[in-house]
């Protein structure tokens, strides 16, 4: 394992006009990471994703827990954990004056690379962005800013990466390209440890993903493992009674679930078990206004864990 967490906690006090408010932001939280996996950490906003990130790049340290990350101590060796990866924050970190090519080397320099200016060059060429190496910040895209943000993150070619909320603003085009450079990471060897908000990224990159809320895993596993605990297929139906409904086709269900006024039913074979359930409707006279057949996805393991849907959250999909 090339990351090792158990038990890790995290509270903030804050002081106030109200007085003094404490939150728990992370509460027991395990991790373990394998050497070439991308791993996801899936929530909403506030579910201590980042927190937890922050903690394992010794950024922050943890009121409680343990942790061994590429063979070292978190607590007792943190210099030696900093040498061995790459962090890149939700902010990314990309100066609006300087170059990349300034910016990387002088990244380079720190992380204490010999030959700083040929490490630059090598990993701008990498992120295509030996083009603009020399443009001010200012005047690159979100996109390019990302990948100078990772550029940095992986000058001094670290064993693993840290990724906090790698494309969020970005437009699906650059969220996608950055997706095939995340994969191309793993498959040259270096472990990636990301946190996400966006169900579909998750489902696409991760080897394997905890997903996390109220600062607890609730779920872990690789993304198929974790769709087959919930049902095969899922049935969302919108009607007039979605309480009624959902106690007439219980029977015929692994489980059904209202949410927001739209029912759920979890079902191993949709095709064959859908006629049977719109019997059953008709039989109580319960009248449908849409219904549609899907796979189960990441956002039913969350309503499953949690009572509530990832998208109703503020995430997105």
């Amino acid at each position: 394992m090339i990351i090792d967490a158990k038990g890790l906690k995290k509270t903030f006090t804050s002081r106030s006009r109200k007085g003094v408010q404490t939150v728990e932001a992370v509460r027991g939280v395990g991790l373990e990471v394998k050497e070439g996996e991308i791993f996801g950490v899936l929530g909403p906003n506030g579910a201590g994703k980042t927190t937890t990130i922050r903690m394992l790049a010794t950024l922050i340290r943890p009121d409680a827990g343990t942790a061994v990350i590429a063979g070292h101590d978190l607590l007792k060796e943190p210099a030696a954990i900093r040498r061995a990866l790459g962090y890149v924050s939700q902010a990314g970190g990309v100066e609006e004056q300087n170059s990349p090519r300034a910016q990387v080397t002088f990244a380079a320099k720190l992380y204490g690379v010999a030959d700083a200016a040929a490490a630059a060059d090598r990993v701008l060429k990498r992120f295509d962005l030996a083009d603009i190496a020399d443009r001010p910040g200012r005047t690159l895209s979100g996109g390019q800013k990302r990948r100078v943000a990772i550029a940095l993150g992986l000058v001094h070619t670290p064993p693993l990466l840290f990724l906090d909320e790698p494309t969020t603003g970005l437009d699906p085009q650059n969220r996608a390209n950055l997706w095939d450079r995340i994969r191309e990471l793993s498959e040259q060897g270096t472990s990636v440890l990301l946190s996400t908000h966006y169900l579909e990224e998750a489902d696409a990159l991760c080897d394997r993903l905890a997903i996390v809320d109220h600062g607890v895993v609730v779920a872990e596993g690789t993304p198929a493992e974790l769709k087959r605990e919930v049902s095969g297929d899922v049935v969302t139906l919108r009607l007039d009674d979605p309480g009624r409904a959902a106690a007439t086709l219980a029977p015929l269900a692994k489980d059904t679930r209202v949410d927001e006024g739209v029912l759920r039913v979890y079902v191993d074979d949709g095709e064959h078990t859908l006629p049977s359930l719109l019997r059953a409707l008709q039989e109580e006279r319960l009248v449908l206004s849409s219904i549609s057949l899907d796979r189960a996805t990441l956002d039913d393991v969350f309503l499953a864990k949690t009572g509530r849907s990832l998208r109703d959250t503020g995430a997105e999909a």
